[in-house]
């Protein structure tokens, strides 16, 4: 019982925190419903918001989400979320995104977005490299 009230009380602190700052920006709006979805296992929705080429490459929102769960488990169950800069390329939009892992472990991620008729939608996730900390 109260480990499922600390991860409702950490989804609703990640949605507030994540939807607060993209109310205004609709690829960052995606980005956050997505992780909201992963957070929930709601692997449905959360495929909803893949681009027509990501959907065919996994087929399945069961295959997308393993995919998720073992390649991106900071992705999957993020312990801080932060919007950093967009970049526009040809159509396309670059939004970096900053997640902190449950271990406190910083990811830098580049969302490739993809305006279509849908709205915005995610056409793949690039891990970047993390800027140096230290003294």
């Amino acid at each position: 019982m109260r480990k499922t009230f600390m991860t409702l009380a950490f989804c609703l602190t990640l949605a507030v925190g994540t939807q607060t700052a993209a109310q205004d920006d609709p690829v960052q709006r995606v980005i956050s419903d997505q992780l909201e979805a992963f957070m929930a296992d709601d692997f449905d929705t959360a495929f909803s918001y893949a681009s027509p080429n990501i959907k065919r490459l996994f087929g399945t929102p069961e295959r997308f989400g393993r995919m998720v769960r073992e390649g991106y488990p900071m992705v999957h169950r993020p312990d801080q979320v932060t919007m950093l800069e967009q970049q526009e390329m040809g159509g396309r939009v670059m939004q970096r995104v900053m997640i902190r892992d449950a271990t406190g472990r910083v990811h830098m991620l580049g969302y490739q977005m993809l305006e279509t008729d849908e709205g915005w939608q995610i056409n793949g996730v690039q891990l970047l490299r993390a800027p140096e900390t230290g003294v």
